[in-house]
């Protein structure tokens, strides 16, 4: 994996979100990567968002893990340090879920959250 020097500040990856990702990329034409940026807006104030990218800035963070590749914005980064990307699989249905150790509140879907 790929992340910054400092554990505090890294992003993992869980092996069930890293296959989940994988097998969506290699569907992709590549250079394809999945961002996960923070944005204002949801229920509790900001939200994940979850989008297919091509193009990697250069002062993006790259977290590789298990043939998954995840671009974050380094304003993204500020509130995601720290944080575990995961895939659940349940009765809801299937999603990512960033498991934020910065957030001090979510709503009730884990879509948004607030600091």
């Amino acid at each position: 994996m790929t992340a910054l020097a400092s554990p505090k500040l890294a992003v993992t990856v869980s092996s069930r979100a890293a296959q989940r990702i994988a097998a969506i990329l290699a569907g992709e034409p590549a250079p394809a990567m999945l961002r996960l940026a923070v944005t204002g807006g949801g229920c509790s104030g900001f939200s994940y968002n979850f989008v297919l990218d091509e193009t990697r800035m250069d002062d993006d963070l790259l977290v590789e893990e298990g043939g998954a590749k995840i671009l974050i914005d380094p304003v993204s980064l500020d509130f995601l340090a720290g944080s575990e990307i995961d895939f659940t699989d349940d009765l809801m249905g299937q999603a990512f879920k960033v498991n934020n150790p910065n957030a001090t509140s979510s709503c009730g879907c884990g879509t948004s959250f607030s600091v």
